[in-house]
């Protein structure tokens, strides 16, 4: 089996894409398709960067304690998920 990506090759694969999508429409895949391709490399790069150390236990202060009047009170329910009547 020879070389795949033959000039050959490339030409009917770039006849067969017109065909099927059109001259006007070409343009804005390759525009697309390169935008992922960036914004996929970017992403790659966020990954790869190590992120800042998070601060130990020692330096981090310990949560307020609740009051009394907090302790009592009954829990509120998700905001998230609204209550429908049936």
């Amino acid at each position: 089996m020879g070389d795949l990506l033959q000039p050959t090759h490339l030409l009917i694969i770039a006849v067969v894409l017109l065909v099927l999508f059109g001259a006007k429409r070409l343009p804005e895949l390759g525009k697309g398709l390169g935008e992922g391709l960036k914004g996929f490399k970017e992403g790659l790069k966020g990954v790869a960067e190590p992120t800042a150390p998070a601060p130990s236990a020692q330096q981090q202060s310990p949560p307020p304690a609740p009051s009394a009047q907090q302790q009592n009170a009954a829990p509120a329910p998700p905001a998230s998920a609204p209550i429908e009547p049936k």
